[in-house]
């Protein structure tokens, strides 16, 4: 039969050994600080989601969903009524996702909670599972998504690659299979059938396109799972074969990174959460623009020219003069400089479409331009400021706030939640949905979680 393999054989494969980690590996082979982790990463999901529950992206595939969904009761995060599984996972994805305001794992700039979360808590609306079991599935389909991009990174994401998207469907699957109790072989089948549905480009960024393959990964992960549940066979070698993924989607993918190490390394400690609204790199310009508008509060119109030192992926990233909306802000470090340095704020008010249309704003885009330094981390940065008159003001951001050096603690995190929900309108209470969030290794219902985060008619 098409995918069966010896037990042999797939005990050479690797995504055979990944397959049997998922399988073999229980609650109490995860190290603490990864469990805790695990409730972090949940948190500041519902935060990102809540914000973005109303954004127009969401609100159009929520029309359009309206239009085919199977009965189901799933909920939609911040929207009140139920909905089918599949279509409330991609619209839970794209919601968290849809601000860049989620969680980034900084070796790949993979944003993992969004396609994961999203697919197991529909699948927990669907059947009975319990708090830890959803908890130790997300570890693991993290862990699954997080070493796919190791091995493929970084030139899978240089050739246009949308990472979050290419690699968050096969953690969303992944962590399906392993909440449904599958079996080693239907746990490979079911990320065979994710590496059929892999996709996602660079190009969809700043443009309401990228949450569509967000939105995807997490549906089709889930598909993916109840598929094999099903007895829906896959290749034997989905992601390392001659045709796989990584060979047909990366350049020289490190296929011995993917089982080196497993059970005693954590990806889900490279992740880290945001104070800011936009690609993970202009966190830095963000927080040395900061520091020069507290200092001096320079005006725009006496800024003779804008000079930013950082990692060349910062102006891979953010090198866009002219954004047109608030998501291209989001990736814009011409529109992070113009804000901060005139608002001495960061938040979502300063990304909006209504941000980027202030007329003295464009002008000082075009005095910036960017020094690379490939020695400097995505954490670093220098801002340098050329004043008419020959002044000159610097700030040098050596860790970024929200970097793995300088990381948001719970509290920020609840801070965050309670402001994000607030800012999206949903008429969620942040307050029972932490402490359900942090409480939820002892929740025997894990589904009832999802009944805290709907929002008011």
């Amino acid at each position: 039969m098409a995918g069966k393999l010896s037990e042999d054989a797939m005990a050479d494969t690797s995504s055979a050994q990944l397959a049997r980690f998922l399988v073999r590996t229980h609650w109490d082979d995860v190290p603490a600080r990864v469990q805790h982790e695990a409730r972090r990463a949940l948190l500041n999901f519902f935060a990102t989601a809540l914000a973005g529950c109303r954004d127009p992206a969401i609100e159009a595939a929520a029309r359009v969903f309206t239009m085919f969904r199977a009965e189901g009761m799933c909920t939609v995060i911040g929207r009140p009524g139920g909905i089918d599984a599949l279509h409330a996972a991609s619209l839970n994805a794209m919601s968290g996702n849809v601000f860049d305001f989620d969680d980034t794992h900084l070796p790949t700039i993979i944003h993992p909670t969004a396609p994961v979360a999203p697919a197991l808590l529909a699948l927990a609306q669907m059947r009975p599972l319990t708090g830890r079991d959803l908890l130790l599935a997300f570890v693991l389909g993290v862990e699954i998504e997080c070493r796919l991009g190791n091995a493929i990174s970084p030139g899978h994401y240089q050739r246009g690659w949308h990472i979050t998207s290419t690699c968050g469907v096969f953690g969303a699957a992944a962590a399906c299979a392993r909440a449904m109790g599958l079996s080693e072989e239907r746990t490979l089948w079911a990320l065979g059938s994710a590496s059929a549905q892999s996709g996602g480009l660079v190009e969809n960024l700043g443009s309401m396109a990228k949450s569509i393959g967000v939105g995807n990964a997490a549906s089709n992960g889930l598909l993916s799972a109840l598929l094999a549940a099903q007895g829906f066979q896959g290749p034997a070698m989905p992601i390392e074969g001659p045709r796989g993924f990584l060979r047909v989607t990366g350049d020289r993918p490190d296929i011995a990174s993917l089982t080196q190490g497993l059970g005693e390394r954590w990806e889900l400690m490279n992740n880290t959460y945001k104070p800011y609204p936009c690609g993970v790199v202009l966190n830095p310009v963000i927080e040395a623009c900061l520091a020069l508008h507290g200092r001096a509060q320079p005006a725009l119109a006496d800024v003779e020219r804008v000079e930013i030192t950082g990692h060349p992926l910062l102006r891979e990233r953010t090198d866009r003069p002219a954004p047109r909306s608030g998501r291209e802000a989001q990736v814009s470090a011409q529109h992070a400089v113009a804000a901060c340095l005139s608002r001495g704020r960061a938040g979502l008010d300063e990304f909006s479409d209504a941000c980027v249309a202030q007329p003295e704003w464009p002008a000082l885009g075009e005095r910036l331009s960017f020094i690379d330094d490939a020695s400097l981390g995505i954490e670093s940065a220098t801002v340098a400021l050329q004043l008419r008159g020959g002044g000159t003001l610097s700030h040098h951001v050596h860790a970024a706030r929200g970097s793995l050096a300088a990381p948001l603690t719970d509290d920020d995190l609840e801070r965050k939640l309670a402001d994000l929900a607030a800012w999206g309108g949903s008429g969620c209470p942040p307050g029972p949905l932490a402490d359900a969030v942090w409480s939820l290794g002892r929740r025997g219902d894990a589904g009832t979680l999802m009944q805290l985060a709907a929002g008011a008619a």
